[in-house]
């Protein structure tokens, strides 16, 4: 008969165990009281039974140590303060988002202001810009022009942005991505 191993997916085997009471496999913790008093290292034991004489749990802060430090308090207040700076910490995260404008090799120049006005509200948003100018039909013979208009977009942009990605045909299609300098 095989046995069969079942190994946890990567979910849950990225998901940061927190032990609590019985759970702490140590046999001498750093206990930190829940006035915030440090009494050293002691007995997993004289740890739990202080746990217990004030009705709180003893969870295990941190595990790293030779010695892990643990804490007397309660344990779903504890999951609270967790979760709350997780949220504060996402919250504070700035994400960057790559917005797209598209052109034509045969723009007229009000289109292009427009277009350009556009990309300077982008980019002082903190947002990175890809500029993509599509040649329709026999256009892509004349790609100098796509060139040119690319380079007069960067030079249009380069007080406030840089080039991240330089002008690139890729079939019937040019990319140039700026971003915030």
């Amino acid at each position: 008969m095989e046995a069969i191993i079942l190994k946890p997916s990567s979910k849950e085997s990225s998901k940061k165990e927190v032990l609590i009471n019985r759970e702490i496999r140590a046999q001498n913790v750093r206990l930190i009281l829940e006035t915030g008093e440090n009494l050293g290292v002691v007995s997993l034991n004289e740890a739990l039974s202080r746990a217990q004489e004030v009705g709180l749990d003893l969870v295990e802060i941190s595990a790293q140590t030779e010695v892990p430090v643990c804490k007397i308090i309660d344990f779903g207040k504890y999951k609270y303060e967790l979760q709350k700076k997780k949220n504060e910490a996402k919250k504070r995260q700035k994400t960057i988002d790559l917005k797209e404008i598209k052109i034509s090799p045969t723009i007229e120049s009000h289109d292009y202001e427009v277009k350009l006005k556009r990309a300077q509200k982008f980019i002082a948003e903190g947002n990175k810009v890809k500029w993509t100018l599509r040649f329709r039909g026999r256009e892509v013979v004349y790609k100098d022009r796509g060139f040119q208009l690319m380079k007069d977009v960067y030079t249009d942009l380069e007080s406030i942005a840089k080039i991240e990605q330089a002008p690139k045909l890729e079939g019937k299609q040019m990319g140039m991505i700026v971003a915030p300098k």
